[in-house]
């Protein structure tokens, strides 16, 4: 079980310590975002009608990249976490901190009190190792993460755009041939590039 340090560095524990510390719900501008119910489930975002977001471990996933950009504050983080999502939605501080106390006791991230006094949290080298092993996690999940905050902005997806991820879908699952690591990295690049284009704004 591990225990969680707030702005000021103070430990505490956390009620639901006996779980996984990203698994709570918490919802964003009084629960709900445009479209639904929003809420933290095992490691990451849901929308409550059903249309899962997030994976199990994907806020450390979050976290650990946006720390990669700057040292933040654990503040920070839940703010570049709402503003991604476009004000629609931003984690409690009982998901974030527990996330930062557990990877910080992993050795992936260290913290100190800036002039303030209140915990600053910056990547160690094997932080930095571990994101690049997860590079193709990383990067994912951060996609994922800005395309839910346009779709939580009202933008609809046109019918034939999604008639044509189904087909990029079934192309994936039935493609013919053994997936060797070159073929799965060559079918990544491909996706990858494609959801970072059609994210872009044009």
């Amino acid at each position: 079980m591990h225990g969680w340090k707030d702005e000021a560095g103070r430990r505490g524990r956390h009620p639901h310590d006996h779980h996984d510390p990203e698994d709570h719900h918490c919802a964003g501008r009084g629960g709900w975002g445009r479209g639904g119910r929003h809420r933290w489930g095992r490691g990451g975002f849901e929308r409550g009608f059903g249309g899962r977001m997030f994976g199990p471990g994907d806020l450390r996933l979050v976290i650990m990249a946006l720390i990669e950009e700057k040292p933040r504050h654990g503040y920070d983080l839940i703010k570049a976490v709402e503003q991604a999502f476009g004000g629609a939605y931003a984690p409690s501080p009982g998901a974030v901190y527990p996330t930062l106390a557990l990877l910080e006791d992993e050795g992936l991230l260290v913290s100190s009190a800036d002039e303030s006094g209140k915990r600053i949290y910056s990547l160690t080298d094997a932080g930095k190792n571990w994101l690049t092993e997860n590079r193709v996690a990383v990067d994912g999940v951060m996609e994922r993460m800005r395309m839910a905050g346009r779709a939580m902005s009202g933008q609809a997806t046109p019918d034939t755009v999604r008639e044509t991820l189904r087909t990029l879908q079934q192309a994936v699952q039935m493609k013919p041939g053994d997936w060797s690591l070159e073929e799965e990295a060559r079918v990544v690049e491909i996706l990858m590039n494609a959801a970072r284009e059609i994210s872009r704004q044009s």
